[in-house]
């Protein structure tokens, strides 16, 4: 029998000072069962540094033909397409022949080595903006878990902040290369 996925219920309160976006966010996030929370918070927060009505998640880790989150247009088009972690080069070309316009989060202890190799190749890809996320902030993420929760992500100057009414966390996604 297969494994189920677990599901969290959070409200997100989005205050993005960058983009005057102030919104709460009522979401479900389903952890598949082969995802780790950290994974699953990084999901989450690229969610609030993208944020726009349009904007869902997909079927993720359970489906090679979907990103992890995509913005699609009421004309059925994909507007933008959103990957997490240390994607390959051939993975964001078909991302690139699907959407005009591509993000990728990547996060993990190997990002350095990732991106050492695979960097030349992606940079040689059209509209693709890659971001990375530092291993010790995403291992802080997993203290923000709970069945239910209650969070505030506020975006200033490209600066996040994560708090529920315990936690606090100051952090980046710094950018590896920028949209052409």
């Amino acid at each position: 029998m297969a494994l189920k996925p677990t599901i969290y219920k959070v409200e997100l309160q989005l205050s993005d000072t960058d983009r005057h976006c102030y919104e709460t966010c009522n979401l479900t996030l389903a952890q598949h069962p082969s995802e780790t929370l950290q994974r699953m918070m990084v999901r989450l927060l690229v969610y609030g540094i993208n944020y726009h009505q349009d904007l869902s998640f997909t079927r993720g880790l359970s489906s090679t033909d979907e990103p992890e989150l995509w913005q699609v247009g009421l004309d059925g088009q994909v507007e933008h397409w959103i990957e997490l972690g240390q994607a390959s080069p051939d993975r964001i070309r078909k991302a690139v022949s699907r959407a005009p316009k591509i993000s990728l989060y990547a996060y993990g202890r190997e990002v350095d080595v990732w991106w050492e190799k695979q960097g030349q190749a992606l940079s040689d890809l059209p509209k693709v903006t890659v971001f990375r996320f530092e291993d010790s902030d995403v291992d802080q993420l997993e203290s923000f878990v709970s069945r239910s929760m209650q969070l505030s992500l506020t975006i200033s100057d490209g600066e996040l902040y994560l708090s529920d009414n315990v936690n606090h966390l100051s952090l980046k996604a710094v950018e590896l290369q920028v949209n052409k």
